[in-house]
């Protein structure tokens, strides 16, 4: 059972700036709640227990939002507004939370490396701090659940684009072994809509054995000095297979600005403050 989870949150969201200078991406609210809070929960809605949150300069404000805040409690207390009160009451204790400094903004492949320790020996799940995913079931409970039915088994959440949405996601190359499952051969880091190996994406879940962290140790820095999750994901299904799962939900990518805004227009029709 997996109850351990890495939350990289340590990127620099240079599509925000310039608000992303004072205010971490992952802190942008929907509404009321920022992009990281949906993230937990929706790992704690996995039964997951224990989540390691990688952080990096400028992001204490990721810290701070998931720690206790008596004077604010207190003030909330003595007004009698119950329900603010426990509101930031559940979300200082929403789940058992660490935080781990990534020192230099080197890539995602080397954030997830960063919770080696706190990983150990595990099989784990990585829920990226800016993507909102929704549905019946949890996302990343979906693939928890598809990597027990096949053994183990490291799993991708994947959805499928169009083609000219190519450039903008890893694109799985691969062979279908059922309705929703998909054994990969190989993923392409953002290829040109002519190049695109399949129109199948990975959108920012995933559940990894701890190998991982062995091939992210051998990946080499791109030209930009960062360390991709892509090239350790490829030589970890070249040793112990990975499969792509077509998750069911709908997903927000929160990074960019159009999936922020979209997430705002659809979180509000669903609060009755915009009309559907």
């Amino acid at each position: 059972m997996i109850t351990k989870a890495v939350i990289p949150a340590a990127g620099l969201g240079t599509r925000f700036l310039p608000a992303t200078k004072a205010i971490p991406k992952e802190m942008l609210p929907i509404i009321n709640k920022p992009v990281i809070h949906f993230v937990v929960e929706e790992a704690v809605a996995s039964g997951i227990k224990d989540i390691v949150i990688i952080t990096g300069k400028g992001k204490r404000a990721v810290e701070d939002y998931f720690d206790t805040s008596p004077e604010l409690e207190s003030i909330l207390a003595a007004r009698g507004e119950v329900e603010l009160l426990k509101r930031i009451q559940d979300t200082s204790s929403i789940a058992n939370l660490y935080f781990i400094r990534q020192k230099n903004p080197l890539g995602l492949g080397d954030a997830v490396l960063q919770a080696q320790s706190f990983i150990g020996d595990d099989t784990f799940a990585v829920l990226l701090g800016d993507n909102i995913v929704l549905g019946d079931t949890p996302c990343i409970k979906q693939l928890m659940d598809a990597s027990e039915a096949w053994g183990g088994k490291s799993m991708i959440a994947a959805k499928y684009i169009n083609p000219e949405e190519a450039p903008y996601h890893g694109v799985i190359q691969g062979k279908q072994v059922n309705e929703n499952t998909y054994f990969i051969t190989k993923q392409i880091e953002k290829p040109a809509h002519s190049q695109a190996p399949s129109n199948i994406a990975t959108i920012g879940r995933y559940v990894f054995t701890p190998k991982i962290f062995d091939y992210i140790k051998d990946s080499q820095p791109d030209k930009n000095g960062e360390v991709s999750l892509t090239p350790a994901t490829n030589a970890l299904t070249l040793d112990q297979g990975v499969y792509a799962y077509i998750f069911q939900g709908t997903r927000y990518d929160a990074g960019n600005r159009k999936g922020y805004v979209e997430a705002i227009i659809d979180f509000a029709k669903k609060e009755g403050l915009i009309e559907k």
